[in-house]
């Protein structure tokens, strides 16, 4: 029998909802753990309306909270292209680090960049001029720059002159401004090197940290150096052609001792973001457990996937037509996203980076 690719989300379209532009959130809510909370599990259990303060009453004594400790750099860069011929003006936002003094970066409008130009970025008062030498040059403005500085030096000029790298849902309706430096970061936030931050934490407070802790829930923290990959759109209508990018991440031995230890007292283990649910799934592929592991990954989860190291998920909501999306759909079924969306437009949740909640738990694997 053929089977019906718009039965199991093999098609982007399958992907794709209607979002009111007034549900995109451009600043979060204050305090953090007053946003909405959605909860649901898999069919007929029913979706709930909650808040991110209820969260140690949703979770039990003995569950297992894995968060990313991954910070995020301000990554965004604004200069000028030097030539000869003439000025222009050139936005590039780092992406990958190659080595101490290179960097992969998006740059726009990559139209007017070529291999050999020299790029100065602006300097506050008091800071010297950062430069950079276009090295190599891909699709879609994607440059390699070679910067006049390395290792720290170069990191505390990227810090001097940088702003954060909003997500475009946001930065395309405002600035990015001093707040977004606290705003665009979690508690958790120690490995520098992400250039998107991990957003599910975002609503995690010392408040809400003392609450759990109370409830008898346990926490861990992975590193997974989030790119701005997560951001790119998914251009081929067969998901299964897209390619992921890669980002670098690492488990300790503690954090994978402290799933193995929930495992093994009958706990669950709740991945707080996609970024940690991917870097835990990736680290059990082999095993089929979690251990310590370092590495890179660019591991697509899409419907079809056989999870074996989270029990739940706690993540924004996303973008139609998405991979995180897709790994929603993987996670707790499309049918069953698909109601949850529809839930989330029509209760005015709010939705992306600075957005409200969910709390997802696994669907069975089918028999």
């Amino acid at each position: 029998m053929t089977r019906d690719p718009q039965a199991d989300g093999a098609l982007l379209s399958d992907y794709d909802f209607e979002l009111p532009e007034e549900l995109i959130a451009l600043r979060p809510v204050s305090p953090r753990r007053s946003a909405k909370l959605l909860i649901a599990g898999p069919e007929p259990d029913p979706i709930q309306d909650r808040s991110v303060e209820d969260l140690p009453r949703a979770l039990r004594p003995g569950d297992l909270l894995v968060f990313n400790d991954a910070k995020v750099i301000p990554a965004r860069l604004a200069g000028e292209r030097l030539r000869a011929d003439g000025k222009a003006q050139v936005e590039a936002t780092l992406i990958e680090r190659v080595d101490p003094g290179r960097w992969r970066a998006l740059a726009r409008p990559g139209k007017r960049l070529a291999v050999g130009d020299l790029i100065r970025f602006a300097a506050p008062l008091g800071a010297s001029a950062l430069t950079a030498r276009i090295e190599a040059k891909g699709e879609g403005g994607l440059v390699t720059l070679a910067f006049d500085r390395v290792g720290p030096d170069l990191d505390v000029a990227v810090g001097e002159i940088g702003s954060m790298p909003l997500p475009p849902y946001i930065a395309s309706r405002r600035a990015p401004d001093a707040r977004d430096h606290r705003d665009y970061q979690t508690l958790f936030a120690r490995a520098e090197g992400a250039v998107a931050a991990p957003t599910a934490a975002l609503h995690f407070d010392d408040v809400l940290m003392r609450a759990l802790a109370a409830a008898g829930v346990r926490t861990t923290t992975v590193t997974l150096f989030v790119g701005a990959g997560t951001f790119l759109p998914v251009k081929v209508e067969r998901v299964d052609e897209h390619k992921m990018h890669s980002e670098r991440g690492m488990i300790s031995a503690e954090a994978a001792e402290a799933v193995a230890q929930t495992r093994a007292a009958g706990g669950r283990v709740i991945a707080v973001g996609t970024t940690a649910l991917r870097l835990l799934e990736s680290a059990a592929r082999d095993a089929g457990a979690v251990s310590a592991w370092s590495g890179s990954t660019d591991l697509f989860i899409r419907p079809g996937f056989e999870f074996r190291a989270a029990d739940g998920l706690m993540t924004n909501f996303h973008l139609p037509k998405s991979t995180l999306l897709m790994l929603v759909a993987a996670f707790v079924g499309l049918a069953r996203m698909r109601a949850i969306y529809a839930h989330a437009v029509r209760e005015k949740y709010r939705f992306f980076s600075y957005g409200d909640s969910s709390l997802l738990w696994r669907a069975p694997p089918e028999s």
